[in-house]
C-alpha cells in the first residue's frame, strides 16, 4: 500500500465532506444554541444563589459552593452535545484523509506500538496516567509504519490538594527499516554536563549502551547518541538522516523530537517520538462545518509529516556511504 500520485483533494472535498458537513450544519447550530442556553441558565442560577446567601440570607460559603456547582453542570450537560458532534466530525474527517492515502485511521489504536520500549529506553518521561488516540497505518515507501498521539500525565501533590501535570503530550511513530538494523542506537536530545552521567553504572538507561560521537558537530550540540556498537550508528546517523529527523520535527510542529533504530522487534525498526501537542482535530464547533480551510489544516499536519517520513525511509536517499562490512 503506498502513497496515490494523483489524489484530488478538491474532488474529495467537492463530492463527499462538503455535502456531509453541510448537512451537519443544522445539527451544529441546534448543539450551539443548546450549549449556549444551558451556560446562560446556569449564569443566572448562579446571581440567583448570589442574592439569596449574600444579600437575603448572609450564608457567603453556601452562596458560593452552589454558584460554582451550579455554573459547572450547566457546562458539562451543555457541551455534551457539542463534543459528541465534535468526536463524529473528527471521525469522519480523519477517515476520509486517511483513506486518501490509502492509511486507515482510528480514533484509538489497539495496541500502542512500542510503547514499553519509548519508555524503557527513557524516549518518554515517567507518569501516572495516560491516553492514546488518532492512530495512522500503512506503508511508507514499502515499509510499515504507525503514528498514533500520547497524552501522558504525572499526579502532583500539595498540601491541599492531589492534581495531574501534562509531561508528555506528542506524537510516537514507528516504522520498520528497509535497511538492516543491528544493535540499538537511541538519539536523544543533548543534556548539557548531565551528558557525563550516562559513562556511570551501566550506561545510557540502564542498558549499557555506550555515548557516540555524531560525525557533523551541528548535530553534536542538539543530539546525544548512545548505542551498543559505535561502527553501525554511525553509519546509521549520515547528516542527512539527521537532518530530516529535525525537518520531521518542524513538520509536526513539535519539539525535542527523538528517536531510536531497535534490532529487537525481529524487523528492525526505527522509532520517533516529538512533543507535537493535540493534532489531528477539527477545529471550533462555533464556526460552520462546511470550511474548506477547516480540512485542509487536517490535510496538510498530515501530509507535511508523511512527506518526511518517506524522505526518512527511501532507500534510494538514505546514506551518503556503502554499508560496513561485517
Amino acid at each position: 500500500m503506498t502513497q496515490p500520485k494523483n489524489y484530488d483533494w478538491d474532488k474529495l472535498w467537492d463530492e463527499t465532506l462538503y455535502p456531509w458537513l453541510s448537512e451537519l450544519e443544522g445539527e451544529r447550530i441546534a448543539a450551539i444554541k443548546q450549549r449556549n442556553y444551558w451556560i446562560a441558565g446556569a449564569v443566572a442560577f448562579a446571581v440567583v444563589c448570589f442574592i439569596l446567601f449574600v444579600i437575603v440570607w448572609p450564608i457567603p460559603q453556601i452562596a458560593f459552593f452552589a454558584a460554582i456547582g451550579g455554573v459547572a453542570i450547566g457546562g458539562v450537560v451543555g457541551n455534551k452535545r457539542v463534543s459528541a458532534l465534535k468526536r463524529q466530525v473528527k471521525q469522519r474527517l480523519n477517515s476520509a484523509i486517511a483513506h486518501a492515502l490509502n492509511l486507515t485511521y482510528s480514533d484509538r489504536p489497539l495496541l500502542p506500538a512500542r510503547f514499553e520500549t519509548f519508555r524503557e529506553y527513557s524516549l518518554l518521561p515517567s507518569y501516572n496516567r495516560r491516553a492514546f488516540e488518532d492512530h495512522f497505518e500503512g506503508e511508507r515507501e514499502g515499509c510499515s509504519f504507525e503514528l498514533y498521539e500520547a497524552h501522558l500525565e504525572q499526579k502532583r501533590r500539595s498540601k491541599k490538594r492531589t492534581y495531574y501535570v501534562t509531561v508528555f503530550r506528542g506524537a510516537l511513530i514507528r516504522i520498520t527499516f528497509p535497511r538492516k538494523v543491528e544493535g540499538v542506537t537511541v538519539i536523544s536530545r543533548d543534556a548539557g554536563w548531565f551528558n557525563g552521567l550516562s559513562s556511570l553504572g551501566k550506561g545510557f538507561g540502564g542498558k549499557g549502551l555506550e555515548r557516540i560521537g555524531l560525525v557533523d558537530p551541528k548535530f553534536e550540540k542538539i543530539f546525544e547518541v548512545h548505542g551498543n556498537d559505535q561502527v553501525l550508528a554511525r553509519y546509521m546517523l549520515t547528516p542527512s538522516f539527521m537532518e530530516r529527523l529535525l525537518a520531521l520535527e518542524e513538520a509536526m510542529g513539535g519539539k525535542k523530537v527523538r528517536a531510536m533504530f531497535d534490532e529487537h522487534s525481529g524487523q528492525g525498526e526505527l522509532l520517533i517520538a516529538a512533543e507535537t501537542g493535540n493534532r489531528f482535530e477539527p477545529g471550533s464547533m462555533s464556526k460552520p462545518l462546511a470550511d474548506k480551510d477547516r480540512v485542509h489544516t487536517m490535510v496538510r499536519e498530515l501530509e507535511e509529516i508523511l512527506s518526511v517520513i518517506d524522505l526518512l525511509v527511501e532507500p534510494s536517499q538514505f546514506g551518503e556511504h556503502a554499508a560496513p562490512e561485517g
